[in-house]
């Protein structure tokens, strides 16, 4: 038997503005994981792969070439160099919402691959798991930035920019952040459409408004390498304003947000695709009981605490 994790994830700052070149912060959360667990079949009983979250089971021989979980393990055996199917089952379970802006899609892959290299006995790195996880976001989510696969397959808190390799990020001390569920399916697919669509309509707009996000995102990691989180929670709000924008925040998200702020997070903003998902706030010791609970009385089904520091798990 071989057993994998990975964790959910959250950006920080620059989500959407990342699919256009801009940089972004983005960081995992072991507090929500993917597990993969597979155990070898008796001789021809083929490569079963069983998703009990979703009440799914996938036959590797006869799954739709464009079914992710299905596609991830074929690449990943071809990396192998393994030609046949072999008999394995592969049971995946997460604890991470569907559809919540944390990466639920991309955990299962990457978890699911580094079970696959695990039990065939072949090396593998972050980037390799990277790159084959990121064939089952373009499914999943249209034209991605690969923001999501590549932080969840590094583990770390990483500065991303698309093109460029992955920067580890690490924080010298640690920050705190509430992140909420709205209860609400995020339909990424749909809102990075719809901001293509809006780039495409009116781009020098569009533009106008990656740069600005790209600026505070810079002026993040400053904020965290020098440990003013005053100066980063109110990057935060400036980013979220940007996101109202872009056409891509919600009722729900605003309520939450204005709660958080109003029981003293230092910022707050939506975190992903938006129009439902996730919220995070920055908040401290003294904020974070007070924060958490304003956020559920907002309409938030729970909430997750994730310290960023050297070793967040």
């Amino acid at each position: 038997m071989t057993i994998a994790t990975a964790p959910g994830k959250i950006i920080l700052l620059g989500e959407h503005a990342v699919v256009y070149g801009r940089p972004a912060i983005a960081a995992p959360v072991w507090q929500t994981v993917a597990t993969a667990t597979i155990t070898d079949q008796p001789t021809g009983a083929g490569c079963i792969i069983v998703v009990r979250d979703l009440d799914q089971t996938l036959n590797l021989r006869t799954a739709a070439p464009d079914q992710p979980l299905a596609l991830v393990t074929r690449l990943a055996l071809a990396e192998l160099g393994i030609d046949c199917i072999p008999d394995w089952r592969i049971d995946l379970h997460s604890t991470i919402p569907i559809a919540s802006g944390l990466g639920s899609g991309a955990a299962l892959s990457t978890a699911l691959v580094r079970a696959l290299f695990a039990h065939a006995g072949g090396p593998t790195d972050a980037d390799t798991v990277s790159h084959i996880v990121f064939a089952s976001e373009r499914i999943y989510h249209g034209t991605p930035s690969g923001i999501d696969n590549t932080v969840i397959a590094h583990g770390v808190p990483i500065w991303f920019v698309k093109g460029q390799q992955p920067e580890p990020f690490t924080p010298p001390e640690r920050f705190l952040l509430a992140i909420a569920d709205s209860g609400i399916r995020s339909p990424t697919k749909e809102t990075v459409g719809d901001v293509r669509r809006g780039w495409q309509a009116n781009p020098s707009r569009y533009e106008a408004w990656f740069d600005q996000i790209a600026a505070l995102v810079l002026a993040s990691r400053h904020a965290i390498e020098t440990s003013n989180l005053p100066r980063l929670g109110t990057l935060m709000d400036e980013n979220q304003a940007i996101l109202q924008r872009l056409g891509v925040s919600a009722a729900p998200l605003e309520r939450m947000i204005t709660a958080a702020r109003a029981a003293g997070a230092l910022g707050a903003k939506l975190s992903g695709g938006g129009r439902g998902g996730n919220v995070i706030a920055l908040v401290n010791d003294d904020t974070r009981a007070a924060v958490a609970q304003a956020l559920l009385s907002a309409g938030a089904l729970r909430v997750i605490m994730t310290a960023n520091c050297p070793d967040n798990r």
